[in-house]
């Protein structure tokens, strides 16, 4: 079978396209899968281009989706034929998380090998089903990206009908995020760089739109068209660069998802800021397979789709990490075979 693997220490000119050997057959409560799809997630970028070491020759990609071809004893929630999609955290079932969450060691594509490849044999417990309506690509944007802009918002944030978002950026949470918040009827304010981005965020929902290059105080400008009160939700994706807009952004006893470091894994808090807005500043990664059970059927539910800005073959991946390192992408980017 064709698999993309990484060389260490990593790099995007690392990566090797190879032959290994089939998984075979699966055993006790394992499912063997055809994988068909990947997206591509700021987290499989940082392994690839070596800011996440990882071991010499792993196979790639958290997010994979295909179809079931066959089960192993023991297995009753899936049946051939069934399209199902990966679990970012396959350890982690259902409650609140724990340590071995936070470690990334038994992440597909990380700490394990990953769906970078055409088949795998899994325990059952690393999917769930994916929506039956869905291509495969489709399906490959839930697993990580879907997942967290449902988790900030749903399960963490308790969106309801009337309720305000703040979302930074095009990228494919921020999408996702949109989205779902549109279908539940909540008001939102999008960020970017680009005029042409922002035209496109407005066609899908979004309320307001903000250029931050051309409106650096962007913050207040949230402030200003929410006559002062602020958003209920913000969807942090920045880190340190955007966090103190952000609280700026944000309305007294706001939640704000601290859900992405594209602006540096360390810097400061405007703790003065944070205290006088009473905000709750959580940090959050991806979710449960319970609660990406739940997101499935929300999609199901409300008839979404995801945005996906261009797909690319498997042995072009290196090439869809450059696209994804140069920001023009609006939505998801996929790779499929």
């Amino acid at each position: 079978m064709r698999a993309v693997v990484l060389r260490a220490p990593g790099g995007l000119n690392q990566l090797e396209l190879r032959d290994l050997p089939d998984p075979g057959q699966p055993g006790v409560g394992q499912i063997r899968v055809a994988i068909h799809a990947t997206s591509l997630n700021f987290h499989d970028l940082l392994v690839a281009n070596g800011s996440i070491p990882t071991t010499d020759g792993r196979i790639l990609m958290s997010d994979g989706a295909g179809v079931v071809e066959a089960v192993g004893e023991g297995v009753t929630e899936f049946a051939v034929g069934e399209s199902v999609v990966s679990s970012f955290f396959p350890q982690w079932q259902d409650g609140r998380a724990f340590d071995d969450v936070g470690s990334f060691r038994r992440t597909p594509g990380d700490g394990i090998d990953g769906y970078a490849t055409e088949y795998v044999v899994r325990p059952a417990h690393y999917f769930t089903h994916a929506p039956s309506c869905w291509g495969h690509s489709e399906a490959a944007t839930i697993t990580t990206a879907g997942l967290t802009a449902w988790r900030a918002l749903v399960v963490e944030g308790g969106i309801k009908a009337g309720d305000s978002v703040l979302l930074l950026g095009t990228g494919g949470v921020s999408i996702a995020a949109l989205q779902i918040a549109r279908a539940m009827g909540a008001r939102v304010i999008v960020t970017s760089s680009s005029d042409k981005k922002l035209e496109r965020a407005r066609s899908l929902g979004a309320t307001d739109v903000i250029n931050y290059r051309t409106n650096p105080d962007w913050g207040t400008e949230v402030l200003e068209l929410t006559n002062g009160r602020g958003v209920d939700h913000v969807v942090e994706v920045g880190g340190p660069g955007t966090l103190a807009q952000s609280l700026q952004a944000v309305r007294v006893g706001g939640h704000v998802a601290l859900i992405g470091v594209l602006t540096g894994r360390g810097g400061d808090v405007p703790t003065s800021l944070l205290m006088a807005k009473q905000a709750r500043l959580q940090g959050l990664v991806v979710g449960s397979r319970r609660q990406q059970q739940e997101y499935v059927a929300a999609l199901k539910q409300n008839n979404l789709r995801p945005v996906i800005d261009c797909s690319f073959p498997l042995d072009r991946l290196a090439d869809a990490f450059r696209l994804q390192e140069s920001g023009s992408h609006f939505g998801k980017i996929v790779v499929e075979w």
